[in-house]
This record gives C-alpha cells, sequence and structure tokens, in this order.
C-alpha cells in the first residue's frame, strides 16, 4: 500500500514564496478581493514535505516521509485574468532505515497541463493525475472582510494504478468551507490568513458482478491554513493536517493520517545565463580531476567520473572527499536550487547488485554534500541507474572507469 500512501498528498500550484518564522502584526481591517495575478513566463518551484501514518485494518503498518517537487512555469496570461500553466511532479519517499540519514529517492514524474482562473478554478483534461487537490483556494470573487465565509466545490484525484489497476484518476469531490481570519505580518509583509476546511465522503459505484478489489468508500478530512499575499497575488506559504480513510471492497480499510507543508522559490533558468559557463570555469580553476559540466533537460550536471569508492562499497575514499569538498564551494552559488545526486555502475556483477551499488553510491554523496551543510536532506534527491546508461564501452578499463560515475544536477526543472 506505499503507493496509495505517495498520492494522498496535497498540492497547491501556486507561485512564489519563501517559509520563514510569522509574527502577528494588526492592520487596519478592511474589504480586500483576492485573486490570482498570473505572468507569463513566470517559473518557480514548490517543495512539499509531508509527515503521514500509514494503518492497515486498524494496524500501524509505517511511517512516511514524502517530499513533493513541483516545478511550475505559467506560459501564458490572458486578458480575463487566466493562464495556461504547465507542471511537472515528482514525488519521492524517505527510504532510510531507522537511525539512518534520510534518503529522499527520485521518484515517478508526472506531467501536467491546465489553465487555472484568477479565482482560482481549474480547467483540467479527465487523464490528467496532477494535481491531487483541485479547486483550492477558490476565491468569492467579491470583497471580504475579516470573519466573512463562503464555500466552494473542489475534488482531489489520486493516482490508483498500482494497487487497483484503476487507468483513470479516481475522483473524490468535497464542498470545502473559508474563513478569512485577518493578517499576519512575515518579515514586514502583509499576509491575509485562510482557513480551509473540507471532510470527504464518497462511496464510489461499484460494477455490478465485480471481483476487483475497489475503493468503496472514500472519508476524511483536511484542515489547512492558507497565508495569502494579495498584493502579489500569490500564495506565501501554507501547512495542512489531514486524514483519509479508504475502505475497499474486499473488505480492507486503509487510513492515512498527517500533516503537510510547503515552500515556494522561484528559479531562474540556468541554461540562459552564464551559470553553466562558470561551473566550467571553477572545475578548471580548482584543479578537479575527472570532472565535466554540462547542460541538460533538468538543469547543469556535474559529472565525476571514475569515482573512487573502497572496494566494492559505497564508501568514499579521502581523494574523493575532496573532490566533494571542492564541488561543495561551486555548489554553494545555487542556495535555492535541490539536486538530483545520480549513481552509475560499470557493467560488472549482478544487475540487481548494479543497481543497489549504484543507489547507495548516490547516498554516500548525497549524505556528504548534507553532512558539508551544502544542502539540506530534503533538497537532495537521489537515483541509482546501475549499468544502464553508459557514457563509454564496458569494453574497456578506461571505458568502464568513465562509466563508474556520480552525477550531480543542479535543478532548474
Amino acid at each position: 500500500m506505499h503507493r496509495i500512501a505517495s498520492q494522498t498528498i496535497k498540492y497547491v500550484v501556486l507561485p512564489i514564496f519563501s517559509l520563514i518564522f510569522l509574527s502577528f502584526t494588526a492592520f487596519p481591517c478592511r474589504a480586500e478581493n483576492f485573486m490570482f495575478k498570473y505572468q507569463t513566463g513566470n517559473a518557480y518551484r514548490i517543495l512539499s514535505t509531508v509527515e503521514e501514518e500509514v494503518f492497515i485494518n486498524g494496524k500501524k503498518s509505517f511511517d512516511s516521509v514524502i517530499v513533493n517537487r513541483i516545478s511550475v512555469k505559467e506560459k501564458e496570461a490572458f486578458p480575463d485574468g487566466s493562464a495556461d500553466i504547465e507542471a511537472r511532479f515528482m514525488t519521492s519517499e524517505n527510504s532510510s532505515r531507522v537511525g539512518e540519514a534520510p534518503h529522499y529517492v527520485w521518484g515517478e514524474e508526472y506531467e501536467s497541463f491546465f489553465n487555472r482562473g484568477k479565482f482560482g478554478h481549474y480547467t483540467i483534461g479527465e487523464d490528467a493525475f496532477m494535481p491531487v487537490v483541485r479547486d483550492v483556494p477558490i476565491f468569492p470573487g467579491k470583497d471580504v472582510r475579516v470573519g466573512d465565509t463562503w464555500t466552494a466545490s473542489g475534488e482531489e484525484a489520486h493516482d490508483l494504478r498500482v494497487n487497483f489497476n484503476l487507468q483513470k484518476p479516481f475522483k473524490v469531490p468535497f464542498t470545502a468551507s473559508y474563513t478569512y481570519k485577518g493578517v499576519e505580518n512575515t518579515g514586514g509583509k502583509k499576509l491575509h490568513v485562510i482557513s480551509v476546511k473540507y471532510n470527504l465522503f464518497f462511496e464510489s459505484p461499484v460494477p455490478a458482478g465485480n471481483t476487483k478489489n475497489l475503493p468503496l468508500t472514500t472519508m476524511g478530512y483536511s484542515d489547512q491554513t492558507l497565508y495569502w499575499d494579495n498584493e502579489r497575488g500569490f500564495l506565501d506559504h501554507y501547512h495542512e493536517r489531514f486524514r483519509i480513510v479508504i475502505e475497499t471492497t474486499s473488505g480492507t480499510k486503509l487510513e492515512f493520517k498527517g500533516a503537510a507543508r510547503a515552500e515556494v522559490s522561484g528559479l531562474e533558468n540556468l541554461k540562459e545565463g552564464n551559470a553553466l559557463e562558470r561551473v566550467q570555469n571553477q572545475i578548471r580553476e580548482m584543479g578537479i580531476e575527472n570532472a565535466t559540466a554540462h547542460a541538460d533537460e533538468k538543469g547543469i550536471t556535474i559529472s565525476v567520473e571514475n569515482i573512487q569508492f573502497e572496494a566494492e562499497s559505497a564508501v568514499l575514499t579521502e581523494s574523493e572527499l575532496l573532490k566533494l569538498r571542492k564541488i561543495g564551494e561551486i555548489l554553494k552559488d545555487f542556495p535555492d536550487y535541490d539536486l538530483l545526486i545520480s549513481g552509475h555502475t560499470a557493467l560488472a556483477g549482478t544487475p540487481a547488485g548494479r543497481q543497489r551499488l549504484s543507489e547507495e553510491r548516490a547516498w554516500a554523496v548525497a549524505d556528504y554534500l548534507a553532512e558539508l551543510g551544502i544542502k539540506k536532506h530534503e533538497q537532495l534527491f537521489t537515483k541509482g541507474f546501475g549499468a544502464e546508461v553508459p557514457i563509454a564501452p564496458n569494453t574497456t578499463e578506461a571505458g568502464k572507469a568513465r562509466n563508474r560515475r556520480v552525477e550531480i544536477t543542479i535543478l532548474d526543472k
């Protein structure tokens, strides 16, 4: 049921913010008309973290920490206040065992295209699995004062292809209740606090004669607090508590409960400036051997070939630790960008062994970058490729040395 856990996550696809401490400040109470303000070409990244407990038939199965990285671009803003938006969603879960450093493994990626109106309404295809939560927030399109309330319909769309073989999004409708709570001051910014609550109760239609295990009843709640920057027309940050219970036709009861929070930051396209040239110059000036940099679809990738670990292990040698310390100095120039650490092996041993070794070596590099304070663990994603993506023939020792590599991608998408 691991797959289901990763899909009960809340996504709010909205513009730029950074999460900082709040202090309450009184502002004059006046009417506000809340709305989104889109801009053609505006791009940003949302990083949300979900901590949840998973229960099966009332018995706790496991705890899960899930990081969702969403890169968003407002492709075109229209005169009616709406915008066409493209978004790429990547969901990762902490794969580490108790006592280990957290390892956020680069997970499945989704691409989604939709239109969103100035008051928050989505127009989205029936086959789109992301975002999970649609039409939150919805604004009333009129002036509201502190204490005013309104309601609006929305839906959650879950990806249940793996566990239930449902090939289209599983949609659960709800009616959300909104309350305008007032204003808080965040680092000198005036933010409007809006409470959003909704309950879930949905009985799924089951085909006559069904013999498959399908969702029968979905229940739960969401309790969110939004911090809205109305001057700029975007969500500054939010936090949430939630509980979802799915009862299936086989009698199984699945429960997910926990809390979510999100941060948003603006990202420049690194390939449009001189960032790549700067990184290449630093590698050369620092004398970092067997390291190169190139641009690709995800950002700028630093490739460290012939990376040295202790024999058949993921323990970095001292020479490689020194190399990573130098690379860490380069990465400090990109404080707002997440990193993808990819591990690769030469063609030796079994496929399963190569895969596991490539994953462990990616983890080793990520752990060391976190130890150096370059990034927090939730900004470091890892992925192992085994020997599936060679850059040289595995028929020579020189080629094998090149294929034994770790790639560090500075993500701008």
